[in-house]
């Protein structure tokens, strides 16, 4: 069975476009910030959509081993919409959020608690990003052998 998921070439391909974003996400990153932070090869958020990757890579290994009209493709094409919709919507617009009470909560130091932190920002994308993202799964599904 673990030889079987080893030998699982949409897997794989779905790890890799995952991973390639990942190392772009912090690269970008790190020249934008002049440092490089271990944070950005994990985290969500960034340049290009890791998520994005992701989906659409594994989109473009099934469609490429099972077909255009394979079941399969179709619920990994739907599926993808729904994740790029997601990071533009819902979890871009509660990264901006956790911006302000961010803002919010430590604009007075005095009045905080030893137990409050602050709440991470990084949680959607641009729709550039997005696009990115997609863009470089779709190329890795369709460079990697199957």
């Amino acid at each position: 069975m673990f030889s079987d998921l080893l030998a699982n070439r949409v897997l794989w391909i779905a790890v890799a476009a995952w991973a390639a974003a990942q190392i772009l996400k912090a690269l970008f990153d790190g020249i934008r910030r002049k440092g490089f932070s271990i944070e950005r090869l994990f985290g969500a958020g960034g340049m290009p959509s890791s998520h994005s990757s992701t989906v659409c890579g594994l989109t473009a290994g099934i469609a490429r081993i099972y077909g255009l009209d394979s079941p399969l493709f179709t619920l990994s094409l739907v599926v993808a919409c729904i994740v790029m919709y997601d990071a533009t919507g819902v979890r871009r617009a509660a990264g901006e959020h956790a911006k302000l009470l961010n803002q919010l909560l430590f604009s007075d130091p005095e009045k905080l608690t030893p137990s409050q932190k602050a709440l991470k920002e990084f949680l959607g994308h641009t729709p550039l990003e997005v696009l990115a993202g997609a863009a470089l799964g779709i190329l890795i599904g369709c460079i990697m052998p199957v």
